[in-house]
């Protein structure tokens, strides 16, 4: 039996990332996201074919109704054939009733025939059951070739998750950055130097706060040391190479290091962090 973690994927720094489950010990990976999810990478696939071009982007289409909708067809267009210069479509045929069951007969794929496209403007799904979704993709570059398998109808897993480019796709896992620097997968909960993901995700938001707190008074502050036991607190600031001193002679206020401290104790809820103390890098986009 496959065992599925929960993680999050993505393609470079273009696509995604997107929350998935995925069997990690496959080659390739394999993501299968919910619907909310696919409809993510619908909307992200349709951006890029729009910045790029039909001709080198495959796009995700989410087509949803109930499990007493009439049998609808809908039309999907594409950008223009290389050839005649007419703009690529599909017609999805879709028979609500079949779609929960996984069949065949759920979805079929045809040309956008003028019968087809009057039959999609004609009716809509509709009824009261349940809701019910399949996801199309279309690889345009293959149909302006005259390919009939370029595109491809997704139906739900028992799951109610989609496995959308699974070893087509050059998926890749998304990453979490510790405060300590190192990278880790996004399904990894924590760093061999004792900082949960959570905490380092926290703490990354919380930067920004921290760092204009403290550029109230001191402008250069570029990063912060924060004991972690017991309460959080700062117990050095620097500019650059450079130790700013915390007490009287320093630049800060005991008010100012308490509201600093205080975004601390928020963004880690109480929850104690192993292994410090720990830096904190205060980036430009702080100061804002």
């Amino acid at each position: 039996m496959r065992k599925m973690i929960e993680t999050r994927v993505c393609i470079d720094d273009d696509f995604g990332p997107f929350d998935c489950k995925l069997d990690p010990s496959n080659g390739f990976l394999a993501p299968r996201f919910s619907l909310e999810v696919a409809r993510q990478v619908a909307a992200q696939t349709l951006r890029l074919a729009g910045e790029y071009g039909h001709d080198c982007v495959d796009t995700v289409h989410v087509i949803e109704g109930r499990a007493d909708s009439p049998e609808t067809v809908h039309v999907i267009k594409g950008g223009p054939s290389g050839e005649e210069g007419e703009d690529l479509a599909v017609a999805v045929r879709v028979n609500w009733r079949h779609v929960g069951r996984g069949t065949a007969r759920a979805a079929t794929i045809t040309d956008a025939t003028p019968q087809a496209r009057k039959a999609a403007r004609r009716r809509k799904p509709g009824g009261r059951g349940a809701r019910r979704a399949v996801v199309v993709h279309v690889r345009w570059m293959y149909m302006a070739e005259g390919s009939d398998t370029a595109a491809s109808v997704i139906l739900p897993d028992r799951e109610g998750l989609f496995p959308i480019g699974g070893g087509e796709w050059t998926w890749g896992f998304a990453a979490w950055w510790c405060l300590c620097g190192a990278r880790q997968d996004w399904h990894v909960p924590g760093c061999d130097c004792g900082v949960t993901r959570d905490q380092a995700l926290a703490l990354r938001e919380a930067a920004p706060k921290v760092g204009a707190i403290l550029r109230t008074l001191a402008p250069g502050a570029s990063a912060v040391l924060f004991e972690t036991h017991g309460v959080p607190r700062l117990t050095a600031v620097v500019d650059g190479a450079t130790e700013l001193d915390l007490g009287e002679r320093g630049p800060f206020d005991a008010e100012t290091l308490g509201e600093a401290d205080a975004v601390l104790r928020g963004a880690l809820g109480g929850e104690p962090v192993e292994g410090g103390p720990h830096w904190l890098r205060l980036t430009p986009e702080s100061a804002r």
